[in-house]
């Protein structure tokens, strides 16, 4: 299998290369331009930047990932529909942005509301359908959650795209924390599956087949993402990707392992609740700006090196927890 998911990976890069330009097409006729926030100074370069990027790995991805599916891949299918549902509320909110040329799109109840919707049908059929039991990571150990599985999927949906869609605020950050995840994700999976608790190891072999191709997409949009980026990924990328990120962990009843293979997701969101909460308490600022990333770029650090540091941090992090697994 381990060659199939090499070829996935290919053919969804090659892909996704050739099918950039389509995408930079269809953002120039629509004048799909990023409008940036007058206080970001240091982002002052970026005004009218395409946006909706994501369509450069989100379509190729689903295309090539239904290709090369074999039998038994409904929670496979599932990831994918979850992945382009959220991809779908992203674009709308993208569009509106440059539709009328401002920085916010859909109202903030609207984006809620939407992604309540998505999580609680996936939910509902978790509880139905999957199961009520999740792993407990570096164990053999399962717990069953009974109805409670219900609140948690929809916390984790909400806590997870809400969270990748914060860390991208610089060119490739978003991406690069995105890739980190599925691979090592992936890799667990694979030392893990024949072991997971009442999920089929053909429908887990397909999860990782469409794990590995949005991999491949994700490396050929860094050529158009990474700094200084000729194209942003968008609400359309990163709402998707935490749908997608949300819904692999979920379905493969690994909801515990987001926090930990995706620390860099939850330090971001931390730092942005915290600063709020902060300065309603006190009128004062813990950091120079929220989320982390801006604060560290407002401290002089170049974005590049900040995007570099997180993908770093992040990877070695998730070695160590990979190893666990494999020892």
């Amino acid at each position: 299998m381990l060659q199939k998911y090499i070829f996935t990976f290919l053919i969804t890069f090659l892909l996704a290369l050739l099918f950039a330009p389509l995408v930079f097409l269809f953002s120039k006729k629509l004048k799909a331009k990023q409008t940036i926030l007058h206080y970001v100074k240091e982002h002052e370069g970026k005004q009218g930047t395409p946006t909706m990027g994501g369509i450069i790995f989100i379509l190729p991805a689903i295309i090539v990932s239904l290709l090369f599916f074999t039998t038994d891949y409904m929670l496979a299918i599932i990831t994918l529909a979850v992945f382009f549902g959220y991809a779908l509320l992203g674009f709308l909110d993208d569009f509106i942005k440059v539709r009328f040329k401002q920085n916010l799109g859909l109202r903030a109840y609207q984006k809620v509301l939407g992604q309540l919707a998505i999580s609680l049908i996936i939910a509902i059929f978790v509880y139905n359908s999957v199961g009520t039991e999740i792993n407990i990571p570096f164990s053999n150990i399962s717990v069953d959650l009974g109805f409670w599985i219900i609140p948690l999927v929809i916390i984790t949906y909400i806590a997870t795209v809400n969270s990748v869609n914060l860390i991208d605020g610089l060119d490739g950050l978003c991406s690069v924390s995105s890739i980190n995840y599925l691979f090592f994700f992936s890799i667990i999976l694979m030392v893990t599956s024949a072991g997971l608790n009442g999920i089929d190891m053909l429908e887990t072999q397909n999860i990782i087949i469409s794990n590995f191709s949005i991999l491949g997409a994700l490396f050929a949009f860094l050529f158009f993402n990474s700094y200084p980026a000729k194209i942003f990924m968008g609400d359309t990328g990163s709402l998707g990707l935490g749908g997608y990120i949300a819904s692999v962990s979920i379905l493969t009843k690994n909801i515990l392992l987001i926090p930990i293979l995706g620390l860099v997701f939850v330090i971001t969101s931390l730092s942005d609740i915290i600063q709020v909460l902060h300065f309603k308490r006190t009128k004062k600022r813990i950091f120079k700006m929220a989320p982390l990333h801006h604060h560290f770029q407002m401290s002089g650090v170049h974005e590049n090196k900040v995007t570099f540091s997180y993908f770093l941090f992040s990877f070695i992090l998730n070695l160590i927890v990979v190893a666990f697994y494999i020892i």
